[in-house]
């Protein structure tokens, strides 16, 4: 039987507490809820989509919420957190994401973006690309995958920082590693 999706290499991901005060806003925060199970209580996890909130079994607050018209007052967060969530966002989406995450980033606070490197789609008829996944946290392994139909431009590190610096963030750490995106933006 062959495979009904490309499959780009396997992410190993280890992830330590985050370092803030505050909640934290988590920007597709349901599936598996990675940034909730890293930081529990403090979490404000919002998806578009109840279901994969329903899915989410940590300690965090799940609210259902389109993430281009967020319904926070401004300056209401001092992090704001995208765990593998905007790859499943056309690049007119994704824009309206980050408006909407400088408004409600604190003045000083960070938003920090985890994501897949996905190339322009090669010479393939699979509509689907996959990315697995361990995520190794600090009280437990978690082993998952993330699919997408393929973007229309190629997501890449300079792709989601000129996102962020056309809407006046600017990037304090970045890494591009074997297909695995990290970075942290500042406001």
């Amino acid at each position: 039987m062959s495979k009904e999706y490309y499959e780009l290499a396997h992410h190993i991901i280890k992830l330590e507490p985050l370092s803030t005060e505050g909640w934290i806003l988590d920007i597709g925060g349901g599936g598996e809820g990675v940034i909730g199970e890293l930081m529990g209580k403090q979490v404000v996890a919002i998806d578009l989509r109840k279901d994969e909130l329903e899915e989410t079994h940590n300690d965090s607050m799940k609210i259902v919420m389109d993430a281009t018209e967020l319904k926070f007052l401004d300056e209401s967060f001092p992090m704001v957190t995208a765990y593998y969530a905007l790859m499943y966002m056309p690049v007119d989406v994704q824009k309206k994401v980050f408006t909407e995450v400088f408004r409600v980033l604190e003045p000083g606070g960070h938003f920090l973006l985890w994501d897949a490197k996905i190339p322009t789609k090669p010479d393939t008829d699979l509509d689907v690309v996959v990315i697995t996944q361990t995520i190794e946290l600090p009280d437990k392994t978690i082993q998952t995958g993330y699919g997408c139909r393929w973007p229309e431009k190629e997501l890449t590190l300079e792709h989601y920082s000129n996102l962020g610096r056309k809407q006046g963030l600017t990037v304090s750490q970045q890494v591009d590693s074997e297909g695995k995106l990290y970075i942290k933006f500042k406001k």
